[in-house]
This record gives C-alpha cells, structure tokens and sequence, in this order.
C-alpha cells in the first residue's frame, strides 16, 4: 500500500493527505509561517515514515525545530544552494544519497526565490519533477515564501496536470487564510476553499466558524448622527436622531444592530478614540451595521483614513464634500454588508498601518529590511504603501555630498548610499505627489542636484528591485560624510520657506582718528 502523508494542519483527509505519486504546493506570504508549516508537517508524519527535507539558502539544522515526542525517527537533511541549478538537478542531488521511493520530500524555497524564475522554466521544471515522483512512487512539498506570489498563483492554477495541490497561506494580522485552490488525493478533489488557522502551541488550529444566525434588521433605516454632520439643519426626517458628541452617539451605537452610524471627525487627535469606537462597534455589533465617518475639517492624512477603514469603517466622507454630496454618499450603502477583516486586537491596526519609525539615513541592509516589512503587511493596500526613488547626481557632485542635501521629514522616510546610487523610500507616498515630496525633501531645486532617477511603485516592482538591492555586496555600501564638528549658529540668519536669508545690520564707519 502507498504511503500518505498528511501536511502540518489539522484538517479533515480531503484537504490533508497527500498520497505518494504527486507534487504539491503551498505559497506563504512570510518566511517565518513557511518555516512554521514545514516544521508542523514533519511532526504530524508517522514514527516509521521517511522523510526528508531540503532548505535553499540557509543551513537546515538553523530551520528544523521539532517539538515533542512526535514526527519520524529520522530526517535527512539537505542544503540547496539560492540559484537555478540547484532546482535543476534537485532529482538526482537527492538520489546520490537516499533511495526516494515511498519517501517524503519536502522543499523550503528561499525567500521570493520564484520570483527571478521565467514560467517557461517552472512548467518545464514541474513536469519533469512530477513524472520524476511518479516513478520513485515518492511525495514532493514545495514550501514557497515570497512576498508577491499572487501573479504566480494564477500560473499554478492551470498547472493542474503537473500539481496534485496548491493552497496559499495569507497572514492578516491576528488569523491567517488558508486559500486551498485544488488538492487532489485518494478522497477525491476539493477546491476553492478558505479557511481562517491560527498559529498557537507550535501547531495551526482551524477557527471554528460559528454559525451565522440571521441578525434582526428592525433598525435599518435608523441614522445615528452627530448633529455637526448635518452643519446645522434639523433632523431630515423621523428616522433621524443627533446627537451633541461622538462619545454619546457609540453608546447609542451599542444596541444597534443594522442602523447606519455616522461620527464626526474635526481634529486630528480625534483619530485614536474614534478608532477605537468603530472597531469595538465592528467586532461587537457585526457587518450589517453601517459606520460612516464625516470629516469636518481638514484633518485625515493619507494613513489616517487606512487606519478607519482597517478598523471597520464603511465610508470616510472627506471634508471638502458639500452636504448634499454627503447625503448622496450615505444613502448609497445602504443595504450592504461589511466584508473585510478586522483583527481582534486593535494595537495590530495601529501598529501596522502607521508609517515605520524610521526617518533619515539607514545602512544598506537595514533599509532594504525596512522596504521588506512595508512589502510584507497584509495589512495594508496594494501597490500603495509607497514609492522606491533612485537618484543619480549631476556630475561633479559626490553621493556622499547629495546626502547631505536629503532631510526627510515625515515618519517613515528613510534614505540610503550604495552601488554609486541614492535610495529613497516614501512611505504611503502616491506616484503624483512625487514631486512635491522630493521638493520638501531637498533644500535646493531637484533638477539642480539630481541628473537623473528611477522610480518604483508598485508591489511587483518593488519586490524585484529589492531583491537585487539585497545582491549589492558590502563593499559597496557607502557611508555618509564624516559629521564636522558644530559651529557656532550663523547670526542675523533666518529660514524663510526653502532658503536661509540674511538680515541686514546696520554698521557704523569709523574715521582714521578712531571717532565717529
């Protein structure tokens, strides 16, 4: 009898078991849940089973941590090396060791390794590593991590004739999605499944989905309103009722079921406790509930308004929308349901959709690790959590010299020198308002400092070019100038906008005699 080996989370056999005879496939979105599932996967493996596991890019004992008493006897180890070759000659790399017949193999990939593979070099590689496990009656896991594999996700689904399975595994803050797109064993064929895991005890748990009992919608036409939504005017009609702040109106808010709500937002510390009344409301009150936010004043940065929207607001009404545009945004969502996630814990929220506290120069390897947990928050939107600039001075002008002349502001800014470049990230900065963020950042004329640039925007983007940042050797990491010691501050000098000015003093001439 063929073996089967179940993969490391506790799922009924459908979505489970993998007989030996196939290759399947699982993405991850981070390396540390990659390595979580491979170690599950081997302690959920039978005493007497044979496995073996390959880790590309680091040493496997740094990787392989088995808990308990559980998994197999023994493990064979490999190491791969972070190239294409070594994907290549995989097959016959292992049999120069072990006999894989009826055995486990499992393959952790390097980060965002795929990524520089060509999908005419993948298909090929898939078919003749399927017919390969199809001979030594042997399984193959491939573990891939990477930070943007929903593009290639797409090109596996119709790999199905290579693939016996392929899932993905999305961190979304407090729970993770299990995205099963086909899984084919014994028990016959499931597909388009997501499920909701959490990481607890060295082991993934399935959540339990409570069943969803029909919420009463008796109140569904009830508005609750700040009276400063409406600038003034009466309530609109019975279904109406204002009240005088935010605080009174959540607590109202609390026994509402399908009701719209709408808050008023006027100042820019309002922001935190108003997050909090949308969360709490969204996590106790459930998706009929509409919760709107009306923006007074100007007084919601770009971060600010994710930071609502994470939290489980519907609509954020921006403050140059006159009422009657407001009214029009309220009556159309009516009658919808909220879908997105929200975490539990609304300290994830605030954590992950502000801007790093980072500002200023970083070392080449600490800013591209910086890039690398903005590309990895699942929390934020797509291809808008900022732009990578490189810069290139005018001739004349060393590197070294043009960092001196880069003075990010904003929270989460950072800047680096390396491989004859400047490296700007900024953080939730839009494609259009570039230029106007590199005219704050640089105290003279851009084009009087910068020859030319190169802009990267979009997660795909970014993610390739940081994987060849992360290539540059260290010998060409550069340093910022040698800081000069602080003289004294110039006098009669002030800032006025982007250029310091001079004030004039009188002076008084002396003649040859010394007097007046």
């Amino acid at each position: 009898m063929n073996p089967i080996f179940p993969v490391g989370i506790a799922l009924w056999d459908e979505l489970q078991h993998m007989p030996a005879g196939g290759v399947w496939w699982v993405n991850t979105d981070r390396y540390e849940d990659a390595r979580r599932l491979v170690n599950s996967t081997l302690s959920a493996q039978q005493e007497d089973a044979k496995v073996a596991v390959i880790v590309m890019g680091t040493q496997p004992d740094k990787v392989i941590d088995l808990t308990g008493d559980t998994g197999p006897q023994k493990v064979s180890l490999f190491s791969a090396q972070k190239n294409e070759s070594s994907i290549k000659f995989l097959a016959t790399d292992i049999m120069c060791s072990i006999n894989p017949e009826r055995y486990l193999l499992v393959l952790l990939c390097a980060e965002n390794f795929w990524q520089n593979i060509t999908p005419k070099v993948l298909r090929n590689w898939l078919h003749k590593i399927s017919k390969w496990c199809q001979i030594y009656n042997c399984t193959l896991l491939v573990v891939n991590p990477g930070n943007k594999t929903d593009t290639q996700f797409s090109f596996l689904v119709d790999a199905h004739r290579s693939l016996s399975g392929l899932a993905g595994l999305r961190f979304q803050g407090d729970i993770h999605l299990y995205d099963v797109a086909f899984w084919c064993n014994e028990k016959g064929v499931s597909a388009q499944q997501q499920l909701e895991l959490r990481w607890q005890d060295h082991t993934w748990h399935l959540l339990q989905q409570e069943e969803n009992t029909p919420q009463p919608r008796s109140d569904e036409k009830q508005i609750l309103s700040h009276a400063a939504v409406l600038e003034g005017a009466p309530p609109l009609s019975e279904y109406w009722t204002l009240f005088d702040d935010n605080d009174a109106l959540f607590e109202a808010a609390r026994s509402a079921q399908a009701a719209t709500i709408i808050f008023s937002l006027s100042q820019n510390p309002q922001i935190e406790p108003l997050a909090r009344h949308i969360h709490a409301l969204r996590r106790q009150r459930g998706s009929a509930l509409k919760i709107i936010v009306r923006e007074n004043k100007a007084s919601l940065r770009a971060t600010d308004e994710r930071l609502l929207m994470g939290c489980g607001a519907t609509l954020v009404v921006p403050w140059n929308a006159p009422l009657s545009r407001c009214l029009t945004m309220i009556e159309s969502v009516q009658g919808q349901n909220f879908s997105r996630h929200v975490p539990e814990d609304v300290t994830v929220l605030f954590d992950a959709l502000r801007p790093l506290k980072l500002r200023g120069w970083l070392q080449w390897d600490a800013f591209c690790n910086a890039i690398n947990t903005m590309l990895n928050n699942p929390l934020l939107p797509a291809d808008n959590k900022g732009i990578l600039v490189a810069l290139r001075p005018v001739p004349g002008l060393r590197i070294e010299q043009a960092l001196t002349l880069c003075r990010p502001n904003r929270q989460g800014d950072f800047v680096t020198i390396g491989n004859g470049r400047l490296m700007i990230f900024l953080s939730f900065c839009r494609i259009n308002d570039l230029d106007t963020a590199l005219s704050h950042i640089f105290p003279l004329p851009v084009n009087d400092i910068i020859s030319n640039r190169m802009v990267w925007y979009e997660d795909s983007q970014i993610a390739a070019e940081l994987v060849q940042l992360q290539k540059v050797p260290k010998e060409q990491w550069m340093q910022p100038l040698a800081q000069a010691s602080e003289s004294e501050k110039p006098l009669n000098v002030h800032r006025e906008n982007h250029r310091w000015r001079r004030d004039p003093e009188p002076v008084t001439l002396l003649t040859d005699e010394g007097a007046p």
